[in-house]
């Protein structure tokens, strides 16, 4: 376990200064022979080895194998193959989502040990467009948290102040983006586990459209109930770059329930304009701190100044639709854990403990109640979508709070940061299966990031991707405070 410590991060200056460069940057050096596969690979293992004994990020380092890959992707480029669309670019995967011969535990000891024997769709569609997975990153037990901390690998820390979480359950996955430990990657968004470490640690991310992105190989599946509301989605320092991975792993898998064939389109200028945008800083359940309030009024001013039509709207039914989601997924998700915990429940976080007690005050999950809620959800989602004709562009605040420090996290009121309060900006959307992306814009008195939320309609992840680039463009990414280089 690490001691809290918010001393910065030294890290010697690189000559190339790779760390800083975005995925889109490197793809196209590398392409152009400027820089080296090998040495790109390299520095951020360094980089990996300097940086992550602090921040806690990785549950493995594939240096070996990584360094392997690059040599190949030299290779390749010395022999003028085709350029591949990431080629040589160091990525990082969620360790919820299998990468062959790497652990795929969930945090959790009730996975220890468990090692994946293929990989999963968006792995291998990344591994085919040439990106290097250079490891996978930690989350808490069984993704079941706002921060990241388990009883396997320890807690994650944040890039900006080690005394504060990284967000979660995609917290390893943020801070190793976020300290330039990888160039992008992927994480997972079940109630905001894309969204909130992004907002956490400076960087952006994409909640897609259950399923746009197939989410096969993702532990525990998105099936069933959870189907709706889990989804597998990019993460990186800048839209650019999360706009080019969602290129490389959108499409139809068999494997996902949900899977849709509908194909990455191109997006014009004039067409974005078009769109209405309505903005809210206030979702009626949780009221948010004045900095947080500020970026979403800051972001829509960027927007209006780029021509867009944008007013104060909020759907109604969002109450609801929170409501509708803690009945799926803490109920839900409560009752599979309690048979797959029986008898070993002291091997459980105090977090899950936590949540497994809260689930069990609310009534018995009959299978009537399930049903109800699942026709209720449909019928939220008639009631809120409709809405979005007129507005077809949401912006909105990801949580109420910027990043909490490690001893505030829990599920409940006894907690300054109570997840079912602090969170529901978040949670409305996996209920209702809107496409969401992550943009940091401003800073709070403490000095952590504060982003905002760009909501759009189901299957329209490239208009929410446009809009979200407008606001990218002018605030972008700023090097966390904790790290020196």
């Amino acid at each position: 376990m690490l001691q809290k410590s918010v001393e910065s991060i030294n890290v010697q200056a690189h000559t190339h200064a790779i760390g800083r460069l975005s995925a889109t940057e490197l793809a196209s050096l590398i392409r152009q022979r400027q820089l080296s596969p090998v040495e790109v690979v390299n520095d951020y293992l360094q980089r990996i080895q300097e940086l992550n004994p602090a921040l806690n990020a990785f549950v493995c380092v594939n240096e070996e194998q990584a360094l392997a890959e690059a040599r190949r992707a030299e290779l390749a480029i010395m022999r003028a193959e085709e350029a591949k669309p990431l080629l040589g670019v160091p990525i990082t995967i969620k360790s919820c989502i299998n990468v062959k011969g790497m652990a795929c535990e969930a945090g959790s000891s009730l996975r220890y040990g468990y090692v994946a024997s293929e990989d999963a769709t968006v792995v291998s569609r990344l591994k085919q467009a040439g990106a290097i997975v250079i490891g996978n990153t930690t989350v808490p037990e069984m993704l079941l948290a706002y921060h990241t901390e388990n009883n396997l690998h320890g807690r994650a820390s944040n890039p900006w102040a080690l005394d504060r979480t990284p967000g979660g359950s995609s917290g390893g996955e943020a801070a190793a983006i976020a300290a330039c430990m990888s160039a992008g990657g992927i994480g997972s968004d079940g109630g905001g586990s894309i969204r909130v470490p992004a907002h956490f640690s400076g960087i952006c991310g994409l909640k897609p459209t259950p399923g746009r992105i197939p989410s096969t190989g993702h532990y525990p599946e998105c099936e069933g109930p959870f189907a709706l509301l889990g989804v597998v989605g990019p993460m990186a320092r800048t839209i650019s770059d999360v706009r080019l991975l969602f290129e490389n792993i959108a499409g139809y898998d068999a494997g996902d329930p949900c899977s849709v064939p509908l194909p990455v389109r191109p997006i014009h200028e004039d067409e974005v304009q078009t769109l209405r945008i309505g903005y809210y800083d206030d979702d009626g359940c949780s009221t948010v701190t004045l900095e947080t309030r500020a970026a979403v009024h800051s972001a829509a001013g960027v927007l209006q100044s780029a021509g867009f039509t944008v007013e104060p709207f909020r759907p109604e039914g969002l109450e609801r639709a929170r409501a509708l989601w803690e009945v799926i997924f803490v109920e839900g998700i409560a009752m599979a854990m309690q048979s797959m915990s029986q008898g070993r429940e002291a091997e459980l976080t105090d977090n899950t403990r936590e949540f497994l007690a809260l689930a069990g005050r609310q009534p018995p999950l009959t299978g009537e109640r399930l049903l109800n809620t699942l026709l209720e959800r449909d019928q939220v989602r008639r009631k809120v979508l409709p809405q979005m004709e007129k507005f077809p562009i949401l912006l909105a605040p990801v949580c109420s709070i910027p990043a909490f420090r490690h001893e505030d996290a829990g599920w409940g009121p006894q907690h300054a940061a109570d997840y079912l309060r602090t969170m529901s900006y978040s949670q409305h959307y996996n209920l209702i299966g809107n496409p969401a992306a992550v943009v940091p814009v401003g800073v709070s008195p403490e000095g952590m990031p504060i982003a905002v939320q760009i909501i759009g309609r189901p299957f329209n992840e490239e208009e929410v991707l446009a809009v979200a680039d407008v606001i990218d463009k002018q605030f972008g990414w700023k090097k966390p405070a904790a790290v020196r280089f």
